[in-house]
C-alpha cells in the first residue's frame, strides 16, 4: 500500500473534530459552557421548628448569658517556681558563667470575688510561687500578692491592685442537687503551651453527686513534709459533675443557671491526665469560710470536734440498730477534746449537727469546718440503738494554717525578660556568620520565661532595645535601667529561626 500524505492529513483533522466535539459535549453536560456558571442551591431552612425545640434553645440562651455575665470575672493565673540549671548555648566560649535559673510554669484559675481585687484560687494553683501574675479578660496583667492558703480545704486567696474589677457572684452549694445544670468556666492561658488565644473554655454538665470524697488532698498532705501533721484534717466533700474540667481550669469557678459560683473547679479522675468523665469542685460554702478566715486573722481557724470517724456501710447500720444507712460512724475519741467533754463515745454514730442531716464522714467534716472556734453545736447521735442528743462546744484545730510568702528575687538588667547576654567576640561572630562584633548575642533563656514565651531565644543577636542602639552590654544595662515590672520593652534582633532577618519582640516584664 501506498502512503497518501491527503489521506492522513483527514484522518488527522477527523480524530481532531471527534474530540473537540466529545469535549464539548461533556462540558456542556457539566454546566460548564452556561453563559454564567451557578453554584449548588445550598438549602438553609430549618428542618425542624423553633417552636418544637423551644426548651432547648432557651437553655442555650440561658448559657450564653451566664457566660457573658461570669466570664470578665474569671482570671487566668501564672504562678512561677525557679530551679537552678546549667548554662547552655556557647559554653565552649562561656563555662564560668552560671546558667540562668530555669522557670517552672504553673497556670490555673481563678475568679474575682470583690472589686477590690480579691481573687479565689485553687491551693496547688500557687503554692510555692515565687511570682504570681493575673491576667484578665479584658487584657490587663497584674502582680498578685498571697493573702493566705489551706492546704487541708486546697484553698488560696490572693490579692490584685486594682480597684472597680468585675466580680463573681456566690451562691449556696447547700442548695445544690443532683441533676441540676452547671456550668464549669476556666482560664487557662500559657498551661501547657496553650495559645493565648484559647484561653476562655466554659463547658456545661449536670451534678454527677455531692458529697465526694477522693483522698487526694489528704495523700497530698501526708507526701507533703511540711504539713503531714495536717492530713487528718484534710476537708473533702466535692461536687462531682460531668462538665469538662481539663489541665488549667483548677481554680475556676462552678456556676448554676443562676450566674452564682457554686464550687471552685479542683480535680479530675484521670489515668491520662486529661478529661475522662469525672470532675470534682470544692463546694462554694467551705470555700467561702476558708476566705473570711483568711482575710480576718490571716490564717485558718479550723473548728474541731475530736473524733476519728468513718463512713456507715450497711453492716453497720444492720449491727447498730440504726434506721437508715448514713452518719459518721466514731471510731476513736481524741482525750482532752471537746468530743469527749460533751460525752462522745467510741463507736457512737452521730446523725444531725444543728438539726441538719449528717450523711457521710466528710458530711460531718464539711459541716464542723463552717462552723467556728467556740461555737456550740446539738449533735444527735445513736448509741445502743437508740437515739440522744448533747451540746459540744468546738474547739480550735491544732494547727496554724499560716504560710510563709516568698517574694521573687529582684532581677537583674536582661534577666527582667529572662536573658541573659554576652558581647560578640570574633569567635561568635564566625560560628554565628555574622558582618560585625556590634550588638550582643542571647547565649542563655529561661525556659518559659517572657522573652522564650515571644520567640526571643538563645544564639538571637539584639541590635536595638527600646529604639536604642545596642554595641554592647554595657548598652544593655542602660536601656534596662528605667525598666520596671510591668513595662513593655521593644526589642529588635535578629535570630537563627529567622534566617537572621531582623524582627521586632515585644516583651512585658513580668510583675
Amino acid at each position: 500500500m501506498t502512503y497518501d500524505p491527503l489521506k492522513a492529513k483527514a484522518r488527522v483533522a477527523l480524530s481532531v473534530a471527534v474530540s473537540f466535539l466529545f469535549g464539548l459535549g461533556l462540558a456542556s453536560q457539566f454546566g460548564f459552557t452556561d453563559a454564567g456558571f451557578s453554584p449548588p442551591a445550598v438549602q438553609t431552612e430549618p428542618r425542624v421548628s423553633t417552636a418544637a425545640v423551644q426548651p432547648a434553645l432557651d437553655l442555650s440562651e440561658a448559657f450564653v448569658n451566664i457566660a457573658d455575665a461570669v466570664t470578665p470575672a474569671v482570671v487566668s493565673i501564672e504562678a512561677t517556681r525557679v530551679q537552678a540549671r546549667p548554662t547552655g548555648g556557647f559554653e565552649r566560649f562561656f563555662r564560668e558563667q552560671p546558667g540562668m535559673p530555669e522557670i517552672v510554669p504553673v497556670s490555673g484559675s481563678g475568679f474575682i470575688i470583690s472589686d477590690d481585687g480579691y481573687v479565689m484560687t485553687n491551693n496547688h494553683v500557687i503554692e510555692d510561687a515565687e511570682r504570681i501574675t493575673v491576667s484578665l479578660k479584658d487584657g490587663r496583667t497584674f502582680g498578685a500578692e498571697v493573702v493566705g492558703t489551706d492546704p487541708t480545704t486546697d484553698i488560696a486567696l490572693i490579692r490584685i491592685d486594682g480597684t472597680g474589677l468585675p466580680t463573681a457572684s456566690l451562691g449556696s452549694s447547700e442548695e445544690v442537687r443532683v441533676g441540676e445544670w452547671v456550668l464549669a468556666i476556666g482560664n487557662p492561658g500559657f498551661a501547657r503551651g496553650r495559645s493565648p488565644d484559647l484561653d476562655y473554655t466554659v463547658t456545661a454538665g449536670i451534678v454527677s453527686a455531692v458529697g465526694r470524697s477522693l483522698q487526694l488532698i489528704d495523700e497530698s498532705l501526708r507526701r507533703d513534709p511540711e504539713f503531714p501533721a495536717r492530713a487528718g484534717f484534710a476537708i473533702e466533700d466535692f461536687i462531682q459533675t460531668d462538665a469538662v474540667i481539663n489541665s488549667g481550669n483548677s481554680g475556676g469557678p462552678m456556676v448554676n443557671l443562676r450566674g452564682q459560683v457554686i464550687g471552685i473547679n479542683s480535680a479530675i479522675v484521670s489515668r491520662t491526665g486529661v478529661y475522662e468523665g469525672y470532675g470534682f469542685a470544692i463546694p462554694i460554702d467551705l470555700a467561702h469560710r476558708v476566705v473570711e478566715d483568711l482575710v480576718e486573722h490571716g490564717r485558718v481557724r479550723r473548728a474541731y470536734l475530736g473524733v476519728e470517724i468513718q463512713a456507715v456501710s450497711a453492716e453497720d447500720a444492720e449491727s447498730l440498730g440504726l434506721p437508715e444507712i448514713s452518719g459518721a460512724f466514731i471510731q476513736a475519741v481524741t482525750v482532752g477534746a471537746p468530743a469527749e467533754s460533751a460525752g462522745l463515745e467510741k463507736y457512737d454514730v452521730i446523725t444531725e449537727v444543728d438539726g441538719e442531716r449528717v450523711v457521710s464522714a466528710n458530711d460531718l467534716q464539711h459541716k464542723i469546718a463552717l462552723k467556728s472556734p467556740g461555737d456550740r453545736v446539738r449533735i444527735t447521735l445513736y448509741r445502743d440503738g437508740s437515739p440522744r442528743t448533747i451540746t459540744a462546744a468546738l474547739d480550735e484545730a491544732p494547727f496554724s494554717g499560716e504560710m510563709a510568702v516568698v517574694s521573687a528575687p529582684e532581677p537583674r538588667t536582661a534577666d527582667k525578660i529572662g536573658i541573659q547576654v554576652t558581647g560578640i567576640t570574633r569567635d561568635i561572630a564566625e560560628a554565628l556568620q555574622l558582618e560585625s562584633t556590634d550588638g550582643v548575642v542571647i547565649i542563655d533563656t529561661q525556659a518559659q520565661g517572657p522573652a522564650a514565651r515571644r520567640g526571643l531565644l538563645r544564639d538571637c543577636v539584639i541590635r536595638e532595645i527600646d529604639r536604642r542602639s545596642i554595641r554592647d552590654t554595657e548598652d544593655v544595662e542602660e536601656a534596662f535601667s528605667g525598666v520596671d515590672a510591668g513595662d513593655v520593652v521593644s526589642v529588635i534582633a535578629a535570630c537563627p529561626n529567622r534566617n537572621m532577618e531582623e524582627a521586632m519582640y515585644n516583651i512585658r516584664v513580668p510583675r
